[in-house]
């Protein structure tokens, strides 16, 4: 999306060698059809602004991007290095580069690899750090050095702390990365130095982790008593990256942490961290603990540091740096943020090759290529020496050497060297020779993060296909535990596992024959798939000619044969619901389709409530036909229309009145010279808008949906690219951003005859990737190629004022920005991952609005905001749409889980004007048309607390954490809307709700101590009655009114239970004492079905039984000692004869109360959630119990027989724990109340949840992929 920079100026080529040089290399692009920079670029893997240079004609380019630069054009490679040579020979200083034996026998700087401890003399800049961390390390027996990819840590370590230590404080130290297998690393590293066995070692740490700290203080044992062993972990992020095997893992970080934090230890543990794998470490409790004082950041150095690690290391060698280039250094790595060391050590490096003398030149840093491509020029000039095949076998090396981040930047992956075939020995050397990888005995490895950064073709390549390249990596990671355990049939692949990998190894045959260890694996695989099959329907076979043999009549043969027949069925439903889990995580659509397959061919328990989760989830209708990548989508402002722009340069509109079943409203029409990159339609739904990369933007009548018609010619907009449009909400203004950098405003109140407002909007220095225009037309936002932001008031459009400096998002690439619709917001995302909010109450100020936004994993290239505001998508390059809750802006969190099933990077999304669908385009050339659940409140700002139904089931309460209490209209379940403002009053969490037996009145509970009563007789108009009231001190937990509506019971910290008096609700009245009998708290009452029964569920490991036939003289029938550590739920069954306890321990435990003095227990806990169980309760009929807890599950029990329960299935949606839930009156509606700010209502119909997956999952399961997943049954898809 990126174009020529500003007209070249004009060359003479009679005026010299170069200008002459220049001239023809000007020509030769003319010749190849004028192709624009950015497009040479894609062709050459060289940067435009380079490839610009090289035909400036103000200095001789290099031969390897004059080279890059021919083949790029079709031109002759050998005849150009000759005129290259010719005009280096004449000109005055000719760049002439040394040889590499020549140029490495003192080169002071190290390119892309650490500085070691032999490096120590040449590593400068930071002396203050090393001073510090070596004090540190001195003083503490544990510390960890973070810092980003390229802020040179591990050489701090290495080059800086290593020596300091052997050389003043004398102690032993052990220095080594974790690789896959920490545990077995640090037993050799150990071993090496104490003399052990490392064999032995290993399995003494396996068994017991603790076993390093001994292990360590009997080797120091003949050493002086203050000289401790210092263990350094370079590159401590491999324990996540690499070491799959989560125990060993956890022994690695126990054997570590033991050692250094015993109370006699002598050992000093230091870790060098990527500081992006923060969050990771946040994960182990005890890291947390050890980081909690231990830490060490390592940021960008200093103007005065970066001088001296320049300067001093040629001094040191007698050579000079000229000050030109040394202020050229530093003011280039300034713009790099704190990655900037590997790639100033790299072009130093080159630069060293083309010194003078023994002076190091600017001319020579520039021909090098500088900070910015001197990097991608190293590794084009190794890539374009090879032939075509090993030039393919390069991209095979270096993928294997990449390990994908999760949430996380790549970073790089060390490989066995036993694990490539001899056949790509001369590839890894020639790599290594450059210094792009580094190859010792046993290992080969990527030299530094720095090249996924700076070299453009790996960046692509390992983007063209993250999703298979995430399948080959797991494929190399489960070969190899396969080869530790090849008779454990269970590591083998099987399903869709198995397909998923086939299917990448049939694309990618070098790959997979490189690595012979995954070959053997993937082939045992296959045969052991066939083996099982075979098996299966031999003995469907078997069971068909027993039948066959015991019948005694034709009519019995038949039904055997039958039965056979169901039982083959039967296991294909089961396979269809597995594959379902296997596939859901990739593409949710299909999953659901998969389920309905499953429940088709063999309904149970489980898959009618994996059926009943899909109401909660987006699902996707397909529309594929596209030619290339979908760059584009929008609705219309009616929302019956969609329009698309493709790659190939056609528009397309498409009826979607009915979301389920688009279908086009004609041919696509071919809009620019060249790729669509922009639509937008105007507010009146009439004109719609493409902006192209042929500059120019054109307005379509289209008023007939039928017939695209331009409606007058396309207006030259930019000099390169116009990548992005926007229209103000009055149509009367279109704003369009280019690759030139500019911003143009254009009135466009006569589409036949759009006009320039004022001047361009300059200020960038690259390419504007998005534009957006404000709700009320006075602001227009713009994001561009170097990350920043720029708003400018267009207040009065002929004359727009830029509002403040440029705001830097932390991107090292601004792609997507979005104004919410209120304009108050604006979102922001690129290629650092994230989203962020930005405050705009002063526009001329941004200030960042709560975290950033994290969860993708690669560039963001999409943002929207829904028509209310509540809801933000993002998508990107890591195929996932991703879906926001806004409702409170300072705290967003993710709404529900990822939407999957995009194959190609997503690059575009538009909501539906009434928010209920959501388009995403995507370069895998399909459109998924998202149908959002109306199932999913959204108001809350904070966890939603207490859930409550009203007597008739048409009103839903709900109180959270935000001290609100909120009314919904639940009659049409999947519309369910808010009734009124939200309740406000109390001061604190609202934490329960609960409605009179009449449903006049709500109570709500509260952490602010109190109760309050409302009057909700009108929904949509209710007010408090009276005023607070709770008589205790602490939070009120829970409270139930009786049958006649004229008392509420209380309870909650001090485990109190508390009566009141409704006569008159304005000023309740205690009813007598508080009863006593619970010691702790009380989380939940629940009242009995008949009126004289009240259970309380306390912290104590109790649930407290009380007759209150006789509200004023209440007594205790019995106490449960339900030994689970709290009870935090209780309910009562429909008959009163059974009564179901949530447990702190997980569990669910029902009781028989045929005697209600002597409760007895029913066998054993019901078991299954994995976390604690916060609310039970019965349905109407009470032969079903539901419970819900800290795992965000509900579970499902068959309870007609209370005595033997069975598991009657899990409903999932919620993304955190579940506080608490409630069922309708009539049992048809479960409500949830979620930690992540939502309520979610299950309807609890199953054939609801099928009909609407049919309606909104069309052209999911496709012959193929039935053939792929269910092959045991003919194709007859359940929604046909």
């Amino acid at each position: 999306m990126l174009s020529v920079p500003r007209p070249e100026r004009p060359l003479d080529p009679d005026a010299g060698p170069l200008p002459e040089f220049a001239d023809g290399l000007r020509r030769l692009r003319e010749k190849a059809g004028s192709p624009t920079y950015r497009e040479l670029a894609g062709r050459a893997h060289y940067s435009w602004s380079t490839l610009a240079d090289a035909a400036a004609g103000r200095k001789l380019p290099s031969l390897p991007v004059t080279l890059a630069y021919v083949r790029a054009c079709g031109g002759d490679p050998e005849e150009w290095e000759k005129r290259w040579r010719e005009v280096a020979a004449e000109l005055a200083d000719p760049p002439v580069e040394a040889t590499a034996a020549e140029a490495d026998e003192r080169c002071p700087y190290v390119g892309l690899r650490s500085f070691q401890a032999e490096d120590a003399g040449n590593f400068f800049g930071r002396e203050i750090l090393t001073e510090e961390l070596f004090d540190r390390v001195r003083s503490a027996s544990f510390l960890a050095v973070f810092g980003a990819s390229g802020s040179g840590k591990s050489s701090l370590l290495r080059a800086g702390l290593v020596p300091r230590i052997s050389s003043e404080a004398h102690w032993p130290t052990l220095l080594f990365a974790p690789g896959p297998h920490p545990l077995e690393q640090t037993a050799v590293r150990l071993a090496a130095w104490c003399g052990r066995s490392a064999t032995a070692l290993h399995e003494e740490l396996a068994v017991n982790p603790r076993a390093l700290h001994l292990t360590v203080l009997q080797a120091l044992n003949d050493q002086p008593g203050d000289v401790p062993l210092l263990l350094v972990v370079d590159q401590f992020e491999e324990v996540f990256t690499l070491c799959r095997d989560r125990a060993e893992r956890a022994a690695f970080l126990t054997a570590l942490l033991t050692a250094a934090q015993a109370e006699n230890g002598r050992t000093r543990l230091v870790l060098g961290v990527r500081a992006d794998f923060y969050p990771h470490c946040s994960e182990h409790p005890e890291l947390v603990e050890a980081l909690r004082d231990n830490q060490l950041l390592v940021g960008p150095m200093s103007t005065d540091e970066l001088r001296r690690a320049v300067s001093l290391p040629a001094t040191r060698v007698g050579a000079t740096v000229e000050s030109a280039l040394l202020a050229r250094v530093v003011a280039d790595a300034a713009g790099q943020a704190n990655k900037a060391l590997p790639l100033v050590s790299h072009a130093l490096r080159q630069t060293w090759h083309r010194r003078r003398g023994n002076t190091l030149t600017l001319a020579g840093y520039e021909a090098a290529g500088g900070i910015q491509h001197a990097l991608a020029q190293t590794a084009e000039a190794v890539y374009a020496g090879l032939t075509a095949e090993q030039q393919r076998l390069v991209r095979t090396v270096l993928l294997r050497l990449v390990a994908l981040g999760e949430g996380t930047e790549d970073s790089k992956r060390r490989v066995a060297r036993n694990e490539f075939v001899p056949a790509l020995d001369p590839v890894l050397d020639m790599l290594a020779e450059a210094r792009l990888i580094t190859v010792d005995t046993n290992t080969v490895e990527i030299t530094h993060e720095a090249l996924f950064r700076a070299w453009p073709r790996l960046h692509d390549w390992v983007d063209a296909d993250r999703a298979g390249l995430r399948t080959y990596q797991q494929l190399m990671d489960d070969a190899a535990a396969w080869r530790q355990a090849p008779a454990d049939r269970s590591l083998l692949y099987r399903g869709n596992r198995l397909a998923s990998a086939r299917d990448w190894a049939d694309q990618h045959p070098d790959a997979v024959a490189s690595n012979p260890g995954a070959a053997a694996f993937l082939r045992t695989s296959l045969r052991h798939e066939r083996t099982v099959r075979r098996w299966r329907w031999v003995t469907v076979a078997v069971v068909c000619v027993l039948a066959l043999f015991a019948a005694s009549a034709g009519v019995v043969a038949m039904q055997q044969n039958s039965t056979a027949q169901a039982k083959t069925h039967g296991l294909a439903g089961a396979q269809a619901s597995a594959e379902a889990q296997q596939v859901a995580g990739s593409d949710v659509s299909l999953a659901a389709q998969l389920n309905l397959v499953g429940y088709t061919d063999q309904p149970t328990a489980q898959t009618e409530a994996d059926l009943l989760s899909t109401e909660h989830q987006a699902l996707s209708t397909l529309l594929p036909g596209f030619s290339d990548t979908v760059y584009g989508v929008a609705f219309s402002p009616d929302g019956t229309t969609l329009a698309s722009a493709d790659r190939d340069g056609t528009v397309r509109l498409w009826n979607t009145a009915d979301r389920g079943s688009p279908s086009p409203w004609g041919p696509p029409v071919a809009g620019h010279a060249g790729r669509i990159f922009a639509l937008a339609f105007g507010p009146d739904g009439k004109i719609l808008a493409t902006a192209g990369d042929d500059g120019t933007i054109q307005l379509w009548n289209v008023a007939d949906r039928t017939r695209l018609v331009a409606a007058g010619p396309a207006v030259p907009a930019h000099s390169g690219y116009a990548n992005t449009i926007a229209f103000s909400r009055d149509g009367r203004l279109l704003a369009s951003g280019g690759a030139d950098g500019t911003v143009r405003l254009w009135n466009v109140s006569d589409p036949a005859h759009p006009s320039a407002l004022g001047s361009p909007l300059t200020g960038a220095t690259d390419a504007i990737f998005q534009v957006a225009v404000s709700s009320d037309g006075r602001m227009v936002a713009a994001a561009d190629h170097a990350g920043l932001v720029r708003l400018w008031n267009i207040g009065d459009p002929t004359h727009p004022v830029q509002l403040g400096d440029a705001a830097r998002v932390e991107s090292q690439h601004a792609y997507a920005l979005a104004f919410s619709p209120d304009g108050r917001l604006l979102a922001t995302g690129g290629d650092d991952y994230v989203v962020r909010l930005w405050n705009l109450n002063d526009p001329a100020r941004p200030t960042a609005v709560g975290a950033p936004l994290a969860g993708h994993t690669n560039t963001v290239y999409a943002l929207a905001f829904n028509p209310a505001g509540t809801v933000l998508a993002s998508a990107g390059a890591d195929r996932t749409v991703r879906l926001w809750n806004l409702t409170n802006p300072a705290e967003p969190v993710a709404l529900g889980q990822p939407l999957t099933g995009h194959t190609g990077y997503v690059r575009s999304l538009a909501f539906s004007p009434d928010g209920t669908t959501l388009a995403s385009g995507d370069a895998d050339r399909t459109i998924r048309l998202w149908n959002l659940p109306g199932t999913v409140l959204l108001g809350h700002t904070d966890r939603v607390q207490g859930v409550a139904f009203s007597p008739d089931g048409t009103v839903l309460a709900s109180g959270g954490a935000d001290g609100t209490v909120r009314l919904w209209d639940v009659t049409d379940p999947t519309h369910a809307r808010p009734l009124g403002a939200p309740l406000t009053g109390h001061t604190d969490e609202v934490r329960r709700v609960t409605f009179s037996p009449d449903g006049r009145t709500l109570a709500s509970t509260s952490a602010d101590g109190t109760v309050r009563l409302w009057n909700v007789a009108d929904p949509a108009h209710a007010s408090a009655l009276g005023g607070p009231f709770g008589g205790g001190d602490g939070t009120v937990e829970t409270a139930v009114f009786t049958h006649d509506g004229r008392v509420l019971a209380t309870a909650g910290n001090g485990g109190s239970l508390r009566l009141w008096d409704l006569a008159d609700p304005v000023r309740p009245v205690e009813l007598g004492l508080p009863l006593g009998g619970q010691s702790k708290f009380v989380y939940w009452l629940a009242l009995s079905h008949d009126g004289r029964m009240l259970a309380s569920a306390g912290a104590d490991d109790t649930v407290a039984l009380w007759d209150i036939a006789d509200v004023r003289d209440p007594r205790r029938l019995a106490s449960l000692p339900v030994e689970v550590s709290g009870a935090f739920g209780v309910a009562f069954g429909s008959d009163d004869r059974t009564i179901a306890v949530a447990g702190a321990d997980s569990t669910v435990r029902l009781w028989n109360l045929s005697d209600p003095s002597r409760p007895t227990a029913e066998q054993q806990p019901l078991t299954g959630h994995t976390s604690f169980v916060y609310w039970v309760g019965f349905s109407a009929d009470g032969r079903t119990l539901a419970s819900a807890g800290g795992d965000g599950t509900v579970r499902l029990w068959n309870v007609a027989d209370p005595a033997s329960p069975t598991d009657h299935g899990r409903l999932t949606g919620h993304t955190a724990a579940i506080d608490n839930a409630a069922l309708s009156p009539d049992g048809r509606i479960l409500a949830t109340a979620g930690d992540d700010h939502t309520v979610e209502l299950t309807i609890m119909d199953v054939h609801r949840a099928a009909a609407r997956i049919c309606t909104t999952t069309a052209g999911n399961l496709t012959a193929a992929r039935w053939q792929r997943y269910v092959p045991e049954l003919p194709f007859n898809p359940p929604c046909a």
